[in-house]
């Protein structure tokens, strides 16, 4: 049996400021598609952003296609973005009390891969996400963006089933 001298196992405890930005959550990042599984984050988010004082950021992520015509992707311009981040706005409103503050962030790109850029950009210290829970050919055809947000995240992830017991 190996032991851990009391170096070895500080080294790899959390630190003080690590724990409480965790246990304090000051922004939470939810991944929105618009469907209703990914509203069920919002409903979970809301209550932390209230009980902590964090600021929600929402993120839409466009996913590029996997085949484009063009040899240059179309990117979305101001006009689009305006109308996603409305579409945000009016899906996401009745659901968010007043109080809390809000950021918004609209992206195209691969979206596993955004999510995480626009953690770190925005400094989130908490994750929360959904996941179909699929399993076999469709996990493998399909991939599970809360599976890879779990493994490379650099904060916590909370990650929301779609038939779990709510208790929020």
């Amino acid at each position: 049996m190996k032991t851990e001298s009391p170096e070895q196992t500080a080294a790899t405890m959390p630190t003080p400021t690590s724990v409480s930005s965790f246990v304090h959550p000051t922004n939470i990042l939810v991944p929105l598609d618009f469907s209703e599984i990914s509203l069920k984050a919002l409903q979970y988010a809301v209550p932390f952003a209230r009980q902590y004082g964090a600021k929600l950021t929402l993120v839409h992520v466009v996913d590029l296609p996997l085949y484009v015509e063009s040899p240059i992707p179309t990117r979305f311009g101001p006009e689009e973005i305006a109308e996603i981040k409305k579409r945000v706005a009016d899906t996401c409103a009745p659901r968010i009390p007043e109080e809390l503050t809000v950021e918004t962030v609209i992206r195209q790109g691969g979206v596993f891969e955004t999510i995480l850029e626009v953690a770190r950009e925005t400094s989130a210290n908490l994750i929360i996400t959904t996941t179909h829970g699929r399993t076999g050919l469709s996990h493998l055809v399909l991939g599970s963006t809360a599976e890879d947000l779990v493994r490379r995240a650099d904060c916590p992830v909370l990650v929301i089933h779609e038939r779990e017991r709510e208790f929020v």
